[in-house]
């Protein structure tokens, strides 16, 4: 970002950079090496590393506190995030309930601490993690399966963001079959999920013998054919990551697309998207998580692009965080959760409907902490 786009961000970038360090410092004290996921009355209660070591949002509070261990070099952040890990490892030991999921999982833990500590213990975690996820790949679809039980066939446009994890494990171990898996699975999302509008689906079923299309559900939409906020954010952000680490340029073509059709469509709610842009016009319900991811890909975006055309992407993913910051953070240092209004699902399946969701804080601070040139790439 240049000189004068960072002067335009006036003092709101230090000042929220300044609540941030006071929420999670407070946050980091009370929660520790519990894992959160969706606070009740102000409170993060439930720890998942006792209710579900396998769910898929797991790696978020360890990296937010990785993020802010690099950026403060505070050590109560690399202590707690440490703990998580190590909880972490029934997850492993257990495999039967891990899933497509497993780089949102071991990327901000044991991968983030390997790059920041060089700790092997953690470089052997991730390394596993990512076969697990190479060992869901379909070799005559050439995609990563989504799931367990009888979902053989499916794929989701989630894990673009996975993918990552087999990016650094091909670097790690010098062995290109990852990046092949990564690439094919990447390959397949470009052919079967994304639209050419730069709209996308949320699954797509193929027949697990042949890679043939069967049918595209709506998912966590509104319905087939509808457009899923964060799905979207996850494919802005996926493909740019992709071309980041295989510098193939279809890869960036299609983050592009993708972004522009979701900066015109967040551009008409004020900045912070609806749950699913093809959605009927009530209820109104938004999904913050959906926007601050998203403006995590358009800075990735306008690294990767001319001069001239980084404006549009980082003009847009600061419109994001202040709208989200104005209407819907929470700084309140004696309450957890930053970003408020997250939804989960447009039917709002799992309780995960309008509330602070983990992914939202850790997205957030993500992307500040890029603005504010201090994080380092958990991807």
């Amino acid at each position: 970002m240049s000189v004068e786009m960072k002067s335009q961000l006036g003092t709101w970038l230090d000042e929220t950079w300044e609540k941030t360090k006071a929420k999670m410092s407070a946050e980091v004290e009370r929660v520790g090496d519990r894992i959160p996921y969706i606070p009740v009355d102000g409170k993060y209660a439930e720890d998942k590393g006792e209710t579900d070591i396998y769910w898929w949002t797991n790696g978020f509070w360890p990296g937010m506190l990785w993020q802010m261990y690099n950026a403060t070099k505070e050590e109560k952040y690399k202590a707690a995030a440490e703990g998580v890990e190590r909880r972490l490892d029934a997850a492993l030991e257990g495999f039967e309930g891990l899933h497509h999921d497993v780089g949102f999982m071991w990327l901000h833990s044991a991968v983030a601490n390997y790059r920041l500590t060089g700790s092997e213990t953690s470089k052997t975690r991730g390394l596993h993690a990512a076969n697990v996820l190479a060992g869901r790949y379909n070799p005559r679809g050439k995609f990563i399966r989504a799931w367990n039980e009888d979902r053989a066939g499916w794929m989701i446009v989630d894990c673009m963001m996975n993918i990552p994890l087999l990016y650094w494990a091909a670097r790690e171990t010098n062995d290109p079959r990852f990046v092949y898996i990564a690439k094919d699975h990447a390959d397949t999302t470009l052919e079967k999920i994304v639209r050419p509008d730069g709209s996308c689906n949320h699954i797509a079923i193929l027949n697990p013998e042949n890679g043939e299309l069967l049918e595209l559900p709506g998912g966590q939409g509104y319905e087939s054919g509808s457009s899923w906020s964060r799905g979207q954010a996850w494919a802005l952000y996926g493909f740019a990551l992709s071309h980041r680490h295989t510098g193939d340029d279809r890869y960036l073509q299609a983050a592009k697309k993708i972004a522009h059709y979701f900066i015109a469509n967040v551009a008409t709610t004020g900045y912070v998207p609806l749950v699913d842009f093809r959605a009927p016009a009530e209820p109104i319900c938004y999904d913050t998580t959906a926007g601050v991811c998203a403006a995590c890909g358009m800075l990735q975006l306008a690294e990767a692009v001319s001069e001239l055309e980084k404006p549009l992407y980082a003009n847009a993913a600061v419109q994001i965080l202040q709208a989200t910051d104005r209407r819907f953070c929470n700084w309140n240092v004696d309450e957890d959760a930053i970003v408020g209004n997250g939804t989960g699902s447009y039917h709002g399946r799992h309780g995960d409907y309008g509330v602070p969701i983990i992914y939202g804080d850790y997205f957030f601070i993500e992307a500040l902490l890029r603005l504010k040139e201090k994080h380092f790439l958990i991807w």
